[in-house]
């Protein structure tokens, strides 16, 4: 029997060791897209125990320890930070094949310096071992421990960026960099929706009245995103839609919400169409990377969603996503000489082989898989997730292209996703190797290793 995640850890073949420990392990991590809070960075926050840097944020661990029967107390309420600790050590035991199981396990042993196992019974010498731990951890300590070249946050395009403004002036050896993450102007049916357009408005200086106050105002907040660094979009959505119509329509529809009437489904899609035309132009005159999440079904529990707000852990994968809209959407873009470089990330892993076949078709002569899959999102970066992905990427576009894996995390301690990450992709390589299906030169694989894991999403984000 193998050590419990010792040093070869899922590599199960002499190719696959090889390819982990000469080639992907040293290269530097380029998270391309997570929710961490830039504000932790510019403060180079530190924090007192486990738990506030643990679980403070992580709708993950949440939904790992309410589904052990945890009362809400001791995930998200007033329980003392020390029992909630207590509460997902004794969780974490029941969770073997949840990939917060090896997770949190890699978290312990890199940052932490701990090799035994987290229970109930050891959570008392493991809380007061990290706690000891983090008095001298800082937010930028973590980064620059992880070897962290670039962070992509998630920003909306009211923020004025004044973190990033003072990361930008402080820090040399790493960079963090905003990503425009327009949702709230998109989502015309939403309550918020209209405070939200007069915000935009207030905040660009004028009053937003019709399509071109709107197309205006967001052109110039692209504008300060991009001098401040940014690269990137991203979307967040329910379902990528496609319901093209004309200019005349799109304005009447924007006027009727400014005035305070519902908008049917169809005029909301058809709202969203033109917007999501107009700013995948914008991207590509920027030179922008394109990213859309789609396919969560949202805040499912309405009593939870009531009491704790949205990103609490009660989402699920939705339906799949519309391969007509998909391409139409794409193809509209292409049509004009205007489609950015482009992620698409589906929740739902039935997507893979469809979004294989769809970006075959728009790729471009500038880069290699100038449109890609994303790698296993949420629910599915775990381990079966990952290989799938990674083997419906291969079967039906260039591997060797991919920008390979983010974090897509709250927590300043996920960095080592990048390393389960790699360590699954050179087992999956290895052993195509070691089965006589693939070449066995592994100076040759090991180059493709260090493009996956680095060089690709290098160039694809022009850092």
């Amino acid at each position: 029997m193998k050590m419990f995640m010792d040093e070869d850890f899922l590599l199960e073949n002499d190719t696959a060791r090889q390819l982990y420990h000469d080639y992907a392990k040293a290269n530097p991590i380029i998270d391309y897209h997570c929710h961490i809070n830039p504000q932790e960075i510019a403060d180079d926050c530190h924090f007192e125990n486990i738990t506030q840097i643990w679980l403070g944020a992580d709708h993950y661990k949440w939904r790992l320890i309410r589904s052990n029967g945890t009362e809400e107390d001791f995930i998200t309420g007033k329980a003392s930070d020390r029992d909630k600790f207590q509460k997902f050590a004794e969780a974490l035991p029941r969770a073997i094949g949840n990939p917060l199981y090896h997770w949190t396990y890699l978290e312990l042993k890199r940052y932490f310096g701990y090799e035994g196992e987290l229970n109930g019974q050891t959570a008392e010498e493991v809380w007061r071992h990290c706690n000891e731990k983090l008095k001298g951890m800082s937010v930028r300590g973590i980064i620059r421990d992880s070897k962290v070249d670039v962070i992509n946050t998630t920003d909306d395009p009211i923020s004025a960026l004044e973190a990033h403004i003072l990361i930008g002036r402080e820090i040399t050896d790493f960079a963090v960099r905003p990503s425009w993450r327009p949702d709230r102007a998109l989502n015309i049916g939403d309550d918020a929706f209209l405070e939200y357009i007069q915000t935009l408005g207030k905040t660009v200086g004028y009053p937003i009245t019709n399509m071109e106050n709107l197309y205006s105002a967001l052109s110039a907040r692209m504008d300060l995103f991009d001098a401040a660094g940014c690269r990137a979009s991203d979307h967040g959505l329910d379902y990528l839609p496609y319901a093209p119509t004309t200019d005349a329509e799109v304005e009447a529809i924007f006027k009727s919400r400014l005035h305070g009437e519902s908008i049917s489904a169809t005029k909301a899609d058809q709202f969203k169409t033109a917007l999501m035309i107009f700013m995948g132009r914008e991207y590509a005159k920027r030179s922008w990377v394109m990213m859309i999440h789609y396919g969560a079904l949202r805040n499912t529990n309405h009593i939870m969603f009531e009491r704790l707000g949205r990103d609490s852990g009660f989402d699920c994968i939705g339906m799949p996503g519309n391969a007509n809209a998909i391409a139409g959407y794409l193809n509209a873009l292409n049509s004009v000489g205007a489609l950015p470089r482009t992620i698409l990330f589906s929740l739902n892993p039935g997507d893979d082989a469809m979004l294989g076949t769809v970006i075959g078709c728009f790729q471009g002569a500038d880069i290699g898989c100038k449109i890609q899959q994303g790698p296993g999102w949420w629910f599915n970066d775990t381990k079966r997730g990952m290989i799938d992905q990674l083997t419906s990427f291969a079967n039906l576009s260039v591997l060797g292209d991919f920008i390979g894996m983010l974090t897509d995390s709250r927590s300043f301690l996920s960095y080592t996703r990048h390393e389960y990450f790699r360590r699954i992709l050179c087992q999956l390589i290895g052993a195509w190797a070691e089965n006589g299906e693939i070449t066995s030169d592994v100076h040759a694989l090991g180059a493709l290793v260090n493009d996956i894991c680095y060089n690709n999403a290098k160039k694809y984000f022009n850092v």
